[in-house]
């Protein structure tokens, strides 16, 4: 099976797995790698609660870490038949540890039908120009789990929602977003904190669910602050840099990073407005969910195309300042006030 680019992608052939897998039907052997922990863990878990039987385990479940074992040991108990059982499982969890990584290409070329081995990289990958990820993708399953970008986090948690069945408001999805940056594994952490919380029948989650039932305040999120500043709402978004700030672990990169995305996008409208597009074709163009278009049609009005590309330069020239470069005395919270009363000036 042909390993999948983009995490759209990963999450269809992720739910036709474990759709299998719950099934009871395996392949022989899983490469699970990539830089998004996420999928590889869930198929991972989900190979181990479901190909052996609580009875069969004791003999045929074999569990161990890459920085223990070497190749020769896993393709050794890989070769074993299980003991009054269907089939074994053999997991390598932390599987990047392992300096023989590569030699599992022997055993992989020629499986047995009976063994069920899984190789979990954790936030890495195998080289794809080696033998081991090609030859899984002959004879197994490559499940290549890319890192989500920061602006792709508000849709995964749309999706992943629906998913359970749920419908969750763009604003609070944008700030959960925020709160727990791309790493999904947190993301699903704090769902299930969430829904363990609300009351019984809800189907919609609010910006308030949010705030109360994780400890986010929107209020004095970078959230609110891009929408401040979209708004050209002077006083407010000064407010709020100030109590960003004031946070004990602030780097200005991170405040920065999210505060580019959103003056991209507004560059990105203004060279869309020529063509007059579609409401539709424009929340597209952005990647965007269209219940925002409202505040990104303010904000280009409010920052003309020079202005907006003035703004661009200023966040490259925070960011260095905010990694160590030419900031003299000020500090992070400094930094920030004094971008935000510029990009507002």
């Amino acid at each position: 099976m042909a390993a999948q680019k983009g995490y759209i992608e990963t999450a269809r052939q992720v739910s036709n797995i474990l759709e299998d897998v719950r099934s009871g039907i395996f392949k022989c052997v899983y490469l699970l790698m990539g830089d998004e922990p996420y999928y590889p863990d869930l198929v991972c878990d989900a190979i181990l609660g479901n190909c052996l039987q609580d009875w069969e385990k004791d003999f045929n479940e074999t569990v161990c870490y890459g920085g223990e074992v070497d190749a020769e040991t896993i393709i050794t108990a890989a070769r074993r038949f299980p003991m009054m059982a269907e089939r074994q499982l053999v997991v390598v969890k932390e599987a990047q540890q392992m300096k023989s990584l590569e030699e599992l290409a022997l055993y992989c070329e020629n499986p047995l039908d009976s063994t069920v081995l899984v190789i979990l990289m954790h936030g890495a990958s195998a080289d794809k120009r080696k033998s081991l990820y090609k030859t899984v993708l002959k004879t197994g399953v490559v499940v290549d789990s890319p890192a989500l970008r920061d602006y792709e986090v508000p849709r995964w948690i749309q999706d992943y929602y629906q998913g359970l069945g749920l419908r969750i408001h763009p604003e609070a999805s944008a700030l959960l977003a925020e709160s727990a940056g791309t790493d999904l594994g947190k993301i699903a952490v704090e769902t299930e904190k969430l829904l363990k919380n609300l009351p019984e029948g809800v189907k919609e989650i609010s910006v308030e669910d949010i705030e109360k039932n994780i400890g986010i305040s929107r209020q004095y999120s970078i959230f609110e602050l891009t929408k401040c500043l979209s708004y050209r709402e002077s006083a407010r978004a000064l407010t709020i840099a100030s109590h960003i700030g004031e946070q004990p672990r602030i780097m200005l990169p991170m405040a920065v990073a999210p505060l580019f995305t959103h003056f991209s996008r507004i560059l990105k409208y203004h060279a869309l407005l020529p063509s007059r597009p579609s409401q539709g074709d424009v929340a597209k163009a952005l990647g965007v969910n269209p219940y925002f278009l409202k505040e990104y049609d303010a904000a280009v009005r409010n920052y003309p195309l020079q202005n907006c590309q003035t703004v661009i330069s200023l966040l490259a020239e925070y960011d260095y300042k905010g990694k160590g470069g030419d900031a003299g005395e000020a500090t992070p919270s400094d930094l920030l006030i004094e971008l935000v009363a510029k990009i507002l000036s």
